[in-house]
């Protein structure tokens, strides 16, 4: 079950962003660390499943980029 700021009683929709943006910054930033202990090993599989980690860096950033723009907006 997850938990929620709330102001009020009520959940926000800047703490439900603020969240939201927290957690993708910290999936994308896990997943380059996961590509990079790949890279540490040598074969042509460990050299692939890196890259495809990277790959997932990579949409996780987009996809974190594209919330920012869709929510901005909205608190305009």
């Amino acid at each position: 079950m997850s938990k929620y700021s709330t102001i009020g009683g009520q959940v926000t929709r800047g703490e439900a962003f603020s969240k939201l943006l927290h957690h993708l910054n910290e999936a994308a930033d896990q997943a380059a660390v996961l590509s990079h202990l790949h890279n540490t090993e040598t074969s042509k599989m460990e050299e692939l499943t890196a890259k495809g980690w990277l790959a997932v860096h990579e949409m996780l950033l987009l996809v974190r980029n594209q919330i920012t723009k869709l929510a901005a907006n909205k608190f305009q």
